[in-house]
């Protein structure tokens, strides 16, 4: 009887974990979608005046703001994590940094699908830190993915390979999401709240650090009108970027470095789609292509078991 009892606890713990890593997984795809979008209201305020580093830098104070009062219940708890939060929040606030900036340099696909080389740098830390397997269906989903990145830039049989600023610090994020999320995976036991919050403060940061070595670190004459208008927008622009946030650092808690990566690709599909029907940029065939295999990767890594 007790050996029952035992059974049907552990599989009850079995559903339960099931369960958690399928919402986890669904709420990390929508997350990525919405990250497809967020090159709109950075070259929004680009368009508006602000250069480089700066259209990140606005919409983080904004969202700094909001955070204040989200965590401040808590502010105590969080102050004795403080360093794992400082960890965690380095990197993956890096990675935000970088890709917001990256934005701003490169055209919106090579941005997205550089950042989108993470699953090889996930995959590497889950297998040297977590003591991953890899099995068959991780490796087809490193294919498909790999193979639509070289799909998408690799026009004329060009190697996708960094070709500028733009470029490289999209590399960067990538990298640095794969060392943030690892974090975020061992420290699950931090509130999401308190995980979002060194998410964006890491990001302001090094967004602020980034003003001295990049060619358009000083704050460009702005305007009176548009001044109005940055202002408007970059506070409200907390009620898109948060969301999206946290539905990117909570199911990262949960799930394993290399599925992180792979799930967000959902944010290719809307990225690359919005940026040829709103930015005037290529969409066809070859596109399509690579997408479709990179759509692929993320499937494989959602049915895999």
């Amino acid at each position: 009887m007790a050996d029952r009892r035992l059974s049907e606890g552990s599989m009850v713990s079995s559903d339960i974990q099931s369960s958690d890593t399928t919402r986890a997984s669904l709420v990390l795809v929508i997350g990525g979608m919405m990250w497809g979008l967020y090159w709109i209201p950075v070259r929004f305020l680009y368009n508006l005046g602000l250069t480089g580093p700066w259209p990140g830098i606005a919409m983080y104070s904004s969202a700094l703001l909001v955070l204040i009062f989200l965590i401040w219940r808590e502010r105590q708890t969080l102050a004795l994590q403080w360093r794992d939060l400082m960890v965690s929040g380095m990197f993956t606030g890096a990675a935000f940094s970088l890709y917001s900036i990256s934005l701003v340099y490169t055209e919106v696909v090579r941005s997205i699908l550089l950042f989108y080389l993470t699953p090889i740098w996930g995959t590497l830390l889950g297998l040297f830190f977590l003591r991953e397997r890899i099995g068959l269906g991780r490796i087809l989903g490193l294919l498909c993915g790999i193979g639509g990145l070289f799909v998408v830039l690799g026009d004329a049989g060009e190697i996708p390979w960094p070709k500028n600023i733009g470029d490289w610090l999209a590399l960067a994020s990538g990298i640095c999401w794969a060392l943030g999320s690892l974090g975020l995976y061992r420290t699950s036991n931090i509130s999401a709240s308190g995980q979002v919050f060194a998410f964006v403060l890491g990001a302001m940061v090094l967004s602020l650090i980034s003003l001295v070595f990049l060619p358009d670190g000083a704050l460009p004459g702005i305007s009176q009108e548009n001044a109005l208008r940055l202002l408007v927008f970059a506070l409200l622009s907390a009620l898109y970027v948060l969301p999206m946030i946290y539905m990117t650092i909570w199911p990262a808690t949960k799930l394993s470095p290399a599925r992180v990566g792979l799930l967000l690709m959902s944010e290719v599909v809307v990225g690359i789609a919005s940026a040829a029907a709103l930015s005037g940029e290529p969409f066809g065939l070859r596109e399509l292509l690579g997408t479709a295999l990179i759509v692929s990767a993320a499937v494989l890594e959602i049915v895999r078991k």
